[in-house]
C-alpha cells in the first residue's frame, strides 16, 4: 500500500461539495494547536523569570490535551462531533479565563499546574474530527488519502507556525496576549466547524467496541509509538531554541526561528506525499523517525543564530512527511469505527512526547545548556525509533480480525 496523492486529487478533495465551511473553520480552530501551550510557557517565563516552571505548566498543559484527545475522539465516534466540540468549547473558554487570572494574581506554581491541565484536557479536538469528516465525505481511494495528508501537512504547518506566532505575540506589551488570541482563534473556528451543516450530518459508524478502542489494534499502538518520538523530539527542541535565542540577547527571535522550518516542512512534505519513501509504511515509520532524529544533531552544532536557522531548515524537511505518514497510517491498522479516537491516539501522542520533550528540555537548558538539549532530542528519537523498527511487523500486518469475526466468517 504506497499511500501516494497526487496534486489532482488534493484538489478533487478540498473542492468536494459541503467541505468549504469546514475546512475554513477547521484551519481556525486548528492554528492555534501548538500555540497556546507554547503561549502559556512563554507567559508565565515571563511572569516567573524561570523556564523551569514555565515548562512545567506548558507540559500540564500538553498532557491535557492528550487525555483531551482520546476521550473527546471516542465520544464524536460515538455521539458524532457536534455535541462533544459544544461542550469542549464552554469548559474551555471557561478554564482560559481562570488560568489567566492566576496567573496575573501571581498564584503558586501547584495551583498553575492543574488550570493549566483543564485548559489542556477542554481543547476542542476539532483536528480529530476534521480528519475523520473525510471518511464520510469521499470513497475509499486516492482522493480520500489526499484529503488525509491535507490534514496531516496542514496540522503540521500549524504544529510549526503556531510557536512562531506565540513568540512574536509573547513580545507584546502584555505577556498574554498569545494566550487570549490562540483561545479566541480556536473557540470561533470550532463552533464554525461544530454548526457546519456537513458536520451535524455525521453518524456514528456501527462497530465492535473494544475497552482500548482504536488501541486494540498492535499496529495502531506501534503508530502511536512513532508519533510519540516524533513529539519528544520536537519538544526538546521547541524549548531549546527560544532559550539559544535568549541567550544571544534576542528573546523575540526565539518563536521566529522556530517558524523557519515550516517552510522546508511544508515544501518538502507535499513533494513527499506524491512519491513517499519507503513505500511500505512498516518501514516508513521507524525511518522517518530515525532520520529526523540523525537531523537534529545539527542543531546541536551551531555557534551562531545564523547556522541555527539553517540547521532547523534541514531539520524541517522530515516534520510534514512524518504528520502524513502518521494520518495515511491510521488508514491501514485502526479498527473499523475508531477513525476519530484513532487520530486522537496520534495526537495525544504526539501531546505527551512534547510534554516529555519540553519539560526536560527545560531542566536541561538551565543545567547543561541549550547543546545538551539539542543532542538529547536526537538521542530520545533514535531510541524510540529503533523500538518502532522492532515492531515495525505489528503495521505490516494490520488490523487483526478478533476471534468472533474470524468464526463468523468461516460459517458463511
Amino acid at each position: 500500500m504506497s499511500h501516494s496523492a497526487r496534486l489532482a486529487d488534493y484538489r478533487t478533495a478540498l473542492t468536494t461539495p459541503g467541505m468549504r465551511g469546514p475546512v475554513v473553520a477547521s484551519l481556525l480552530a486548528r492554528l492555534p494547536i501548538a500555540m497556546i501551550g507554547l503561549s502559556l510557557l512563554l507567559y508565565v517565563q515571563r511572569e516567573t523569570g524561570s523556564f523551569a516552571a514555565a515548562g512545567l505548566v506548558s507540559a500540564s498543559s500538553l498532557v491535557g490535551v492528550a487525555l483531551g484527545s482520546i476521550v473527546q475522539g471516542r465520544l464524536m465516534d460515538r455521539l458524532g462531533p457536534t455535541r462533544p466540540l459544544l461542550v469542549a468549547v464552554v469548559l474551555f473558554s471557561a478554564f482560559v479565563a481562570l488560568a489567566v487570572t492566576a496567573v496575573e494574581a501571581g498564584v503558586p506554581l501547584p495551583l498553575l499546574v492543574p488550570l493549566a491541565f483543564a485548559v489542556g484536557i477542554t481543547e476542542p479536538m476539532v483536528g480529530s474530527a476534521s480528519r475523520a469528516l473525510w471518511s464520510h465525505v469521499l470513497p475509499a481511494g486516492s482522493t480520500r488519502l489526499a484529503g488525509y495528508a491535507y490534514e496531516a501537512i496542514s496540522m503540521e504547518v500549524f504544529f510549526i507556525l503556531g510557536p512562531g506566532l506565540a513568540g512574536v505575540l509573547v513580545a507584546a506589551p502584555w505577556a498574554g496576549t498569545g494566550v487570549i488570541v490562540g483561545a479566541a482563534s480556536m473557540v470561533v473556528g470550532s463552533l464554525w466547524f461544530a454548526l457546519d451543516p456537513t458536520v451535524r450530518a455525521v453518524r456514528p459508524e456501527p462497530a465492535r467496541r473494544d475497552l482500548l478502542g482504536a488501541l486494540a489494534s498492535p499496529g495502531m499502538r506501534t503508530v502511536a509509538l512513532a508519533a510519540l518520538g516524533f513529539g519528544v523530539t520536537i519538544g526538546f527542541i521547541e524549548v531549546a531554541v527560544p532559550a539559544a535565542a535568549a541567550n544571544a540577547g534576542h528573546v523575540g527571535l526565539g518563536g521566529l526561528l522556530l517558524s523557519l522550518w515550516s517552510v522546508s516542512s511544508v515544501v518538502f512534505g507535499v513533494l513527499y506525499a506524491m512519491k513517499p519513501f519507503p513505500r511500505a509504511m512498516h518501514l516508513r515509520l521507524p525511518v522517518l523517525l530515525g532520520g529526523f532524529a540523525l537531523l537534529s544533531l545539527l542543531l546541536a552544532l551551531p555557534t551562531s543564530l545564523v547556522w541555527l536557522a539553517g540547521a532547523l531548515l534541514v531539520v524541517g524537511t522530515l516534520i510534514t512527511p512524518q504528520a502524513t505518514t502518521h494520518s495515511a497510517a491510521i488508514e491501514q491498522v485502526a479498527p473499523a469505527g475508531t477513525a476519530t479516537e484513532a487520530f486522537g491516539w496520534v495526537v495525544t501522542a504526539v501531546t505527551v512526547g512534547l510534554a516529555i520533550g519540553q519539560s526536560a528540555s527545560g531542566q536541561l537548558v538551565e543545567s547543561r545548556g541549550t547543546s545538551a538539549a539539542f543532542a538529547a532530542a536526537a538521542v530520545s528519537g533514535l531510541v524510540i525509533a529503533v523500538l518502532v523498527w522492532v515492531f515495525r511487523g505489528t503495521v505490516a500486518a494490520g488490523v487483526p480480525v478478533p476471534k468472533q469475526e474470524e468464526m463468523d466468517l468461516a460459517a458463511r
